[in-house]
């Protein structure tokens, strides 16, 4: 049975009145037997219930968010309705983003790399729109201090998403302006590796998320190019 197969049985038997986020984690624990399943199954979980509450964070839904949101997964025909229900469950849970924040960010080691990944598409879909609004920025802050990420850290993140091309590129690679040419081409080199849609697999991210690496990856190329350029090196 598929991943989202099994996720859709979860999803289909959650009672509406419940804390939805502890309903789905016990559920994960007791239905996916593989730490590599549990962490693939909650990163998808996680995905639509913070999804849901971040599009709802400036007051409204548009339908480019939702849209967003349906690019960043390949959900099987048969389970798109309850894929739905779970994302509509979430913009009602009384629980709030903050606690499913904290949920998530139990299910994964501290210091995970996925943290950065559920943040990467949860400005997906912020942007979707053609603006992060302020509320937004404000969310997407709060959910990576909840995940244990730093300030720097969520800044050089949000500076991929916002406006990229006319950001500090050494800001968007995570690299001291002080660095040599060499050093600059060898963190390159890594951080792009590290971007690869095998690597982001390996670390618990659907496979479908693909759009992720993609994003991530053209605003690395881009900034590594400006500093290329400037300082006129191969």
């Amino acid at each position: 049975m598929s991943i989202w197969r099994r996720l859709g049985d979860i999803i289909h038997r959650i009672p509406g009145s419940c804390v939805l986020i502890d309903h789905v984690c016990d559920a994960l624990r007791a239905t996916f037997g593989t730490s590599a399943e549990r962490r693939h199954a909650a990163f998808s979980v996680s995905m639509i219930a913070l999804s849901a509450k971040m599009a709802k964070a400036d007051g409204v839904v548009t339908g480019d968010e939702i849209s967003a949101f349906k690019q960043l997964f390949e959900i099987p025909e048969s389970e798109k309705r309850n894929v739905a229900r779970l994302f509509n469950l979430a913009k009602q849970d009384v629980a709030g983003f903050e606690a499913y924040a904290r949920k998530i960010a139990g299910l994964f080691s501290e210091g995970a790399e996925v943290f950065e990944d559920i943040v990467d598409g949860l400005f997906h879909i912020a942007k979707a729109d053609g603006m992060v609004h302020e509320r937004e920025l404000d969310f997407l802050g709060r959910v990576a201090q909840l995940f244990g990420l730093s300030e720097p850290a969520f800044a050089r993140i949000s500076s991929r998403h916002i406006v990229p091309e006319e950001g500090d590129p050494y800001l968007i690679l995570g690299i001291d302006r002080d660095a040599s040419n060499d050093e600059v081409k060898r963190h390159y080199r890594r951080i792009v590796a590290d971007t690869h849609p095998d690597k982001l697999m390996a670390r618990g991210v659907p496979a479908e998320f693909i759009a992720i690496a993609t994003a991530k990856l053209a605003a690395l190329n881009g900034a590594y190019d400006r500093i290329r350029r400037e300082r006129a090196f191969a």
